[in-house]
């Protein structure tokens, strides 16, 4: 799915209008609907919650007011203030207050700093507050008045769940604004598509869980109107992979993912990401890893095969492996190579890492100690033999090898991993909050899967496991499709996970066990079924 700008989110809804025939009214309409059957879903005994909702004068405000009209329907009692004076109000926002007034519904106006004084205590009160001010037509930070408002949202409603209607009020729509107080959101029902803002803003963390929900515009006239390179990961994007095995498929079928990790200390690393292949579909995985710890990595799991590898006196694995074609020979029959987990930083091992690259012809997945073996000489990385090259960094190991800081790469990520796809000719996986997968050409899709429960150690490995698993079985001719399925697959596993046990006590294995529920949702979601 495309990510639009506000002024391709503006030309959008006109078109819908002018080529659909749907009024702009019945969007608002439908857009209301949206919420609260995202309220109805996730927010048990909403009738019985304080719910306030904050509504501007524009058409973001009246959405505001049909989530008040719809809830009061549903036997709830939402409290709404209007931040403006009614007669202010123009067309659909206009007509949906006279709505919600029809309907017997009470809108308490605050048209000034004392107004509002005088009311803001309700949010220390509120259970569930909807956030209506200011929609993806804001041009520059939230100023004067409605900045305290944001700000005093921020401060009294800690204890309360806020829904943002489109985007956080005061959240920049495009990149490249600058942002002021903004709501901080816990979820937030956005529209049609993302917007750009919501992924790349520096701000962007206040967005909380973002959900898009279709209000009547068909994907093709959204593929029509926008000419974005951006695309936000869904399982729309994956139709056209080969979801269905034939009947008469063996393992062959789907690939051999080979995965070199593991060190002593690290062979979890070793076994995360086998485990993560196996899981991802490939037909069949092995791991290489450091003789000194393979019998650990063995037992770990029964259906992955190994390969022993000399070791260094540290226990990692020796660029003497190197020699004589030994590890050629581990690498035949292999169609996709992980290189990195738990390696170390031993400078034999990552002499090892740096002529692999160069030698092999398979395509490589290359995370972790793999990606540190290029800090400081990063330029080596384009002297490979490979074709098929995916590096997934997290930010600060994006720092090192870019040459800079970690809140340079944060301060613009988007620009981080396009530059640095394009420079190195490589696919960037830059993970962290909305991962990035960017391509040399310049394209990047945004995931919005995963939840801060996956900070915690092991998950990366188990990431880049599925990536290869799924390179494994689906090959490289649409391959940052493929990447990009990883990328949401392990967010969506996350989120399982979290569901289940919670995200502070989540570890990496319990991703893997929600594995197999995440791949069954999006292949059918994928499928329509």
């Amino acid at each position: 799915m495309k990510v639009l700008t506000a002024a391709e989110m503006r030309e959008v809804d006109r078109r819908t209008t002018a080529v659909l025939g749907i009024p702009s009214l019945q969007m608002m309409e439908n857009a209301g609907k949206r919420v609260v059957e995202f309220l109805q879903a996730e927010l048990p005994g909403l009738a019985v919650r304080k719910i306030v909702v904050l509504c501007g004068k524009g058409n973001n405000g009246g959405d505001g007011l049909v989530v008040a009209r719809l809830l009061r329907q549903q036997g709830c009692a939402p409290v709404v203030y209007l931040f403006s004076s009614p007669v202010e109000l123009k067309g659909d926002a206009a007509e949906n207050l006279k709505r919600w007034e029809a309907q017997g519904g009470k809108a308490t106006v605050i048209k000034n700093s004392t107004e509002w004084e005088a009311a803001r205590g309700a949010l220390a009160e509120a259970k569930v507050l909807i956030d209506a001010l200011l929609g993806t037509g804001l041009d520059g930070p939230a100023k004067g008045f409605l900045s305290t408002v944001i700000a005093n949202v921020n401060r009294f409603c800690q204890r309360a769940t806020v829904v943002a209607v489109d985007t956080p009020s005061g959240l920049p729509s495009d990149a490249n604004q600058s942002a002021g107080e903004v709501v901080r959101a816990d979820y937030t029902i956005t529209f049609t598509a993302p917007k750009v803002g919501q992924l790349v803003s520096s701000a962007s963390e206040r967005v909380g869980r973002l959900i898009v929900h279709g209000i009547g515009t068909t994907p093709d006239l959204i593929e029509s109107t926008s000419e974005s390179n951006l695309r936000w990961i869904e399982p729309g994007e994956f139709r056209s992979l080969p979801w269905k095995r034939n009947p008469g498929a063996h393992k062959g079928d789907f690939g051999h993912a080979l995965i070199v990790a593991g060190s002593v200390g690290k062979s979890g690393a070793a076994s995360l990401s086998g485990w993560g292949a196996m899981r991802a579909g490939a037909g069949l995985v092995t791991v290489a890893t450091a003789s000194e710890v393979l019998p650990i990595v063995a037992s770990n799991l029964p259906e992955i095969m190994t390969e022993p590898l000399l070791c260094t006196e540290a226990g990692s694995i020796s660029a003497r492996n190197l020699e004589y074609g030994r590890f050629s020979r581990v690498t035949k029959g292999k169609n996709v190579m992980a290189l990195g987990p738990g390696l170390s930083t031993d400078e034999d091992t990552q002499r090892f890492v740096r002529t692999v690259l160069e030698e092999t012809g398979l395509p490589v997945i290359l995370d972790a100690d793999g990606l540190n073996a290029f800090a400081g000489r990063v330029d080596e990385l384009c002297k490979r033999r490979t074709r098929h090259l995916a590096i997934t960094p997290h930010p600060g190991e994006m720092a090192r090898l870019a040459g800079c800081t970690v809140a340079e790469v944060q301060e613009d990520r988007l620009r981080a991993a396009l530059d640095a796809a394009s420079r190195w000719d490589v696919i960037v996986v830059l993970k962290g909050r909305h991962t990035i997968v960017a391509t040399p050409d310049g394209r990047a899709f945004f995931n919005s899967t995963g939840n801060p429960g996956m900070a915690t150690a092991g998950t990366g490995d188990v990431l880049t496991g599925i990536l290869a698993g799924l390179t494994a079985q689906f090959g490289t001719v649409e391959w940052e499709t493929v990447l990009a399925l990883g990328v949401h697959l392990h967010g969506l596993a996350g989120d399982l996970a979290a569901a289940e046990v919670g995200e502070a006590p989540m570890i990496a294995s319990d991703l893997l066990r929600s594995l197999p529920r995440a791949y069954r949702q999006i292949c059918a979601e994928a499928l329509g079924d």
